[in-house]
Formats: structure tokens, C-alpha cells, sequence
């Protein structure tokens, strides 16, 4: 994946180093130590330089991203791919459910990961896997995708920093009974269930922190809509606060085995929001309710 980055060096930074003034657009010490390997990477008013070159203001920084390197367990597959916003920089992709997002033992063929192996395979770019908001295989909706290692960088510091809230997560869940109060946040630690590999528990002995939004969009016959909010973004967070309050999602195998009306967790990743790694512009993107949970609303 090749990437040309440029800036314009304003006069606060004038004789600043470049490596400050990268980590100052975002960048980690391990985006500068691979920048480091690759040829004339860093050049100011089109000649090569070091990292610790002295800036002067008005100076054009160029960046060259060069990564040749493909993701190499992971094989392409032609599977379908719902793309809704793709730049230079990152992916916004509708992930249906029943689709891992990475390739493991039993689902090798058939991730997110794979889909995009042979995106980009189609297009003889080499493409490393890297996946900022992973949902479970069940959860279907939108899922941020970053490109080149400084996309994804600076992504995964704004998920890290709760404290900004530089991305939004939204999703839409239907579950059973009516939440009381209607709306309010749940802080209730997440721990692994002691003897299972895929459980989640809350436990305020041994969890860590967890925190999530919520509010009721519509309840008939027993069963609710629910917009919720993520503060944090542990394993299965959204299903094991449900479950915790006494509102289990619908059809969920592991915490409401109940599959009557649907076949997986009526769990959807509705709304993202962030501020663009690169351009510093405000992205928003919404997916519709997929058919299977617009049927169970329907019944209710």
C-alpha cells in the first residue's frame, strides 16, 4: 500500500523536529521507526532528510508510505462486500452477520478479512489486515477499516482515548422485556465467565471497566429496540450489560438462547462517527437495519 502525505509547516513548529512534529499529527513512535526502513520516506521541500532534521516554517513535509507486505494467513476468498465509504486512508464496510471478522481454525475462508484479502488482491495492492471496531461474527453493521499503518495508528489511539470521544459507536439491539428506566448508563466491570472460553461475566472483583449507553426506541409485545452507546469496547459488552440489567438480546446463543423469532444476536451496528486520521474532517456513517431484525420489529 503506497500513501503520499504532505504537510505544510506552520509557524508554531518552525524549528521543530520532524519526528515531534509527526507525533504531534498523530503518528506513534512505531509509525516512525518503520518510516525509518523505508526508502526516502520522509523528504522537507522534496529533498531527503532525517528524523531529526530542524523545520522551518513555510517547509513542505512530505511523507512516503510504502508497505509492500500482505497479511500472510490470511488467503483471499471472493465473498461479497458492502463497501461505504472507502479514501486512500481507510474503509467504512456494512459487515452482514454470520461473517467473522478475522479467518480462525473453523472459519478460514469465510472473514471480513479474507473479502478484503481479495479486494485488494483484485487490484495486486498488498493489503494488511487492520481492523480499528471488531464485532462479533453475529453482529452485523458498520466496522472501520484502516489501510496503511498510520490510518490505523492514529485510529486506534481515538478508540483508546475515551476521554475525547473522537469515535462514536452506535448500535441498534432488540431485546426482550422492557429496560426500566427507559434510558440511563450502565457501569458494571467485564470479566471471561471462570471455566468458559468465549463468556463474558459482569464481576466487580475481577472485571475491567466497562460502560455503556442506553436508550428504548420502541417497545411492543415484550421485546424493545434499543439505541446503545459504547464508552469502552470490551468483549461481548454490549450482550453481557443487557443480560446484567435483565434484558437479554433476542436470539442470542450464549446469554438468551432463544432463537424463535431470529437466528443470531439482534445486535446492529448502526451509527459511526470520528474524526478523519488524515484530513481532520468530521465522518458520519449510518447502515439500515438489516431484513432479519426489521422482521422481528415487524412481529412485535
Amino acid at each position: 500500500m503506497n500513501r503520499t502525505l504532505t504537510y505544510t509547516i506552520e509557524s508554531e513548529y518552525h524549528g521543530c523536529p520532524v519526528s515531534r512534529y509527526l507525533k504531534s499529527k498523530g503518528y506513534s513512535s512505531q509509525n516512525l521507526i518503520e518510516l525509518k526502513k523505508m526508502p526516502e520516506s520522509v523528504l522537507v521541500n522534496q529533498k531527503w532528510v532525517y528524523m531529526n532534521h530542524l523545520l522551518q516554517s513555510g517547509d513542505i513535509l512530505t511523507i512516503h508510505i510504502t508497505e509492500t507486505a500482505s497479511s500472510e494467513k490470511i488467503p483471499p476468498v471472493k465473498l461479497p462486500l458492502d463497501i461505504i465509504y472507502e479514501d486512500e486512508d481507510l474503509m467504512v464496510i456494512n459487515k452482514p452477520a454470520d461473517m467473522p471478522i478475522h479467518p480462525s481454525m473453523n472459519n478460514y475462508e469465510n472473514s471480513l478479512g479474507n473479502a478484503l484479502a481479495y479486494y485488494f488482491t483484485q487490484q495486486e495492492k498488498p493489503f494488511i489486515f487492520r481492523c480499528i471496531n471488531r464485532l462479533d461474527r453475529d453482529t452485523s453493521g458498520l466496522t472501520l477499516i484502516a489501510k496503511h499503518m498510520v490510518s490505523a495508528g492514529i485510529l486506534s489511539t481515538m478508540v483508546a482515548d475515551k476521554q475525547t470521544k473522537a469515535i462514536t459507536r452506535e448500535y441498534l439491539a432488540i431485546v426482550r422485556g422492557i429496560p426500566n428506566p427507559v434510558q440511563g448508563i450502565i457501569r458494571a466491570p467485564i470479566a471471561r465467565k471462570e471455566g468458559s472460553v468465549l463468556e463474558r461475566e459482569v464481576n466487580f472483583s475481577k472485571g475491567e471497566d466497562a460502560i455503556t449507553h442506553y436508550r428504548v426506541l420502541k417497545s411492543e409485545n415484550g421485546h424493545s429496540l434499543v439505541s446503545l452507546l459504547l464508552e469502552t469496547g470490551r468483549t461481548h459488552q454490549i450482550r453481557v450489560h443487557m443480560k446484567y440489567m435483565g434484558y437479554p438480546l433476542v436470539g442470542d446463543y450464549l446469554y438468551n438462547p432463544d432463537t424463535e423469532f431470529i437466528s443470531r444476536q439482534a445486535l446492529h451496528s448502526y451509527r459511526l462517527t470520528f474524526t478523519h486520521p488524515i484530513t481532520g474532517s468530521p465522518m458520519e456513517f449510518t447502515a439500515p437495519l438489516p431484513q432479519d431484525m426489521v422482521r422481528l420489529i415487524s412481529l412485535n
